[in-house]
């Protein structure tokens, strides 16, 4: 359980006594089953002793409570006495002696109460605090280092200032939204809404709903997150909900009706999104904006109400197996109030294409009127659906490469940000599109055997020039493919300065299979164990260094925590000996030195990357200081500042973007390929707006749409900009010196 803000540590829990859920599972069945797994199957081979039971004690209570804003010292105190490495009964024992619901239990108990203390006084404040905007008070941007409260005195004094800060950050943002709205002669989208202080407190009541209705699964499944992360930042406990989830984004596909939801402050249920030609797209008659208050699972008349429930919750109740029908109790958009309707809707495998491989061709005139073009990959993961095998990214890959070379194209570009990973047999076989036969990555295991993974094609689909494109979210799998490809001298990399340092592999182990005969496991969970390290065919892990790309562009993430080296007990960086039958080509033919300082230069004189530059810096002072004022005076010219910052850019940027889309039509032509084109015969041009909703449609945000910061020209951030440009001087100078060689060559013969 990750939880950012002090208000999203808000879950769900009901009281002292927890609700049991359906079936009979018994979890502190699971707790000790997960002992033994985790110390027979994780790559470490960590023993449960004193010290495993201060680093769950203190991963949980940090799970908890992130901002250090509810327990008090007396509270973490009184845990480590009852629970910690020292104490009579510690979590470690009482995991192995079937108790591991009694720390549970207690801990979350005490933490509901602490929750809803901290809530009332919040409520109250809000509604009857009178707040001095005028002093020159702050709190803290970042609490995860503070001291725990001392006391309920203290605590108190924090959430005050908590509140206070709320309320003028709620103030502020509705006077910008006004003043902008009211500047684009719009209406403005919220002023219908609460005021500023019944919207804090609303927001506080929705998240004491969520704590009033959890049940026993909920509060093991936080408890056993904290048991598994403990060992590392992978391992990970997945409850039969979450499990849903993980194999829907892994294998990019799920059973529903094709809908995206959101929850309201009022507790309802929003449609903002819906699959197009998703089973509720088919059906017709569930809208955007409609409102679901309740959920019959069976469609057998007998309704759940879902008002304040748990997304996920809401999300179980509406999947269900192919061909069943759910039956959804709705408030229709723009019905009249009280509106109340009921629909049917039949379940059925649902494609995430948006998540899906697919491409663009960029067709370039050069200078001297020559055409180059580009086939620019998109990969969001690395997804496998392991039982029938489709959907499979390398199939994907393979059938969009082969268009792509059929198209003619002079370089193809990977772009692997924001792919956070997948299925490992998936990049070893997409790298040998690109490489051949020859090893991918070594695996190693906890007891030190070393095995190689191997592309077996015979030869490489594709040879010609290749960039790969990172971010500091290109993790796992993305971090394999990208290390391959660069250990080979096969590609160049570009990106932020690292990948995300993800070395490591999982494993999900269902629970259940380790239970006794005699006892329920129908929800026992999933246990995500790390069980390997991988290794870069030259020995090096990525665990950590993560890939440092060949020439690294300037990002704002330099400046935040982002990767493995910021994650709770991660695993060390380490070498092995380097793959047997490694043979990378000449470095020499991906022209490095010369295409680095024509990109140097252009970055250098780039004023998107400038801008950036400046916001590392000013991101890096802040995060630094640590402290935001409570005084509405300094806010405002912050804000006004801020204001002015951007506006100077926006105005920049309209009339310099105006200029470049001007030059991009007469030099560019892009062309969409997505997997559905791939029968086309003449592929069709890209249009952004319309292609952004041909998979999903999304209900319009009023707000949202009164940023009037310029789309980038021609739908290319800055990145990919400069990344196309790269690329393009990697097909220019290997087509010189293809010439060179063929002159060298024929010289030669006629000697």
């Amino acid at each position: 359980m990750k939880i950012s803000t002090p208000i999203m540590a808000l879950v769900a829990f009901a009281s002292c006594s927890l609700g049991k859920v359906s079936g009979e599972t018994d979890f502190n069945d699971v707790g000790k089953v997960m002992v033994g797994m985790l110390e027979n199957k994780h790559f470490a081979e960590i023993k449960f002793d004193e010290e495993m039971s201060d680093r769950i004690l203190s991963d949980f209570l940090k799970d908890l409570d992130p901002a250090r804003l509810y327990f008090t010292q007396d509270d973490v105190d009184g845990f480590e006495a009852r629970f910690g490495g020292q104490a009579e009964a510690p979590i470690h024992q009482l995991l192995v002696q079937e108790r591991a619901m009694e720390p549970a239990g207690e801990i979350y108990s005490r933490y509901v109460e602490r929750v809803r203390e901290r809530i009332d006084f919040a409520k109250k404040i809000a509604e009857e605090g009178e707040f001095d905007f005028g002093k020159d008070e702050t709190v803290m941007r970042s609490r995860r280092e503070a001291p725990w409260p001392a006391d309920d005195f203290e605590a108190q004094e924090l959430w005050r200032k908590q509140i206070k800060e709320e309320i003028l950050s709620e103030e502020m943002r509705r006077e910008t939204i006004r003043r902008i709205a009211e500047e684009q002669g719009k209406e403005d989208p919220l002023k219908d809404d609460k005021s500023p202080r019944e919207a804090v407190k609303q927001r506080y009541e929705r998240f004491l709903k969520d704590i009033e209705g959890a049940d026993e699964e909920d509060v093991a499944s936080y408890f056993f997150s904290a048991v598994a992360q403990a060992h590392d930042p992978h391992t990970d406990y997945l409850s039969v909900r979450q499990m849903e989830r993980f194999r829907a984004g892994l294998e990019n596909q799920l059973i529903g009706i094709g809908a995206l939801l959101q929850r309201e402050d009022d507790g309802a249920t929003k449609i903002i999104g819906l699959v197009v030609n998703g089973p509720a797209d088919k059906q017709g008659e569930l809208q955007l904006n409609d409102r679901i208050v309740a959920v019959d699972s069976l469609n057998d008349g007998e309704f759940t109400d879902t008002l304040y429930m748990k997304i996920d919750h809401v999300v179980e109740l509406i999947r269900g197996q192919q061909d069943t029908e759910v039956r959804l109790k709705v408030e229709p958009a723009g019905g009249a109030p009280g509106e109340v309707k009921e629909i049917i809707i039949k379940r059925d495998k649902v494609e995430l294409k948006d998540e899906a491989a697919a491409a663009e061709i960029i067709e370039m005139v050069q200078e001297d009127g020559s055409t180059k073009s580009i086939g620019w990959i998109t990969l969001p993961s690395f997804y496998l659906n392991f039982n029938t095998g489709v959907p499979s990214v390398y199939r994907d890959v393979q059938v969009l490469l082969t268009r792509l070379m059929k198209e003619g194209v002079d370089g193809v570009a990977l772009d692997l940000r924001g792919n956070g990973g997948g299925a490992l047999e998936e990049v070893r076989r997409m790298t040998g599109l690109f490489v051949g036969r020859g090893p991918v990555v070594q695996v190693k295991e906890g007891w030190g055997a070393v095995r190689v993974k191997e592309s077996t094609l015979r030869k490489p689909l594709y040879e010609g020039p290749l960039l790969v494109v990172t971010d500091k979210t290109s993790a796992s799998a993305s971090e394999i493919l990208a290390g391959a490809l660069q250990d080979y001298n096969r590609a160049i990399v570009v990106g932020e300065s690292s990948t995300y340092g993800k070395g490591t592999v999982q494993q999900p182990m269902d629970i259940g299979r380790f239970f006794k005969f005699f006892q329920d496991s129908d929800r026992a969970g999933t246990l995500k164990a790390t069980v390997q390290k991988f290794y870069r065919v030259t020995g090096s892990s990525t665990q950590l260094d993560g890939v440092v790309p060949d020439i690294v562009l300037p990002s704002l993430t330099d400046a935040l925590e982002i990767g493995e080296e910021f994650q709770d007990h991660a695993l060390p960086h380490d070498l092995i000996e380097p793959a047997k039958g490694f043979a990378p080509l000449e470095r020499d033919g991906l022209f490095l030195p010369e295409i680095a300082a024509r990109s140097n230069e252009r970055v250098a004189n780039s004023k998107d990357f400038q801008y950036v530059q400046e916001d590392v810096a000013r991101t890096k002072k802040r995060i630094e200081e640590n402290v935001v004022s409570l005084n509405r005076k300094v806010r405002e010219q912050e804000l006004q500042e801020a204001e002015e910052r951007r506006d100077a850019r926006n105005e920049e940027r309209r009339e310099r973007f105006s200029k470049i889309e001007q030059r991009d039509s007469e030099k560019f032509n892009f062309y969409r390929l997505t997997l559905d084109d791939l029968e086309r015969e003449a592929l069709e041009e890209v249009d952004r707006k319309r292609d952004a909703e041909a998979n999903m449609r999304v209900a319009k945000d009023e707000v949202a749409d009164l940023d009037d910061t310029p789309e980038w020209p021609s739908g290319l951030d800055v990145v990919k900009r400069e990344s196309i440009h790269i690329l393009t001087d990697l097909i220019e100078l290997t087509e010189k010196a293809a010439v060179a060689n063929l002159d060298e060559k024929a010289e030669a013969q006629a000697q």
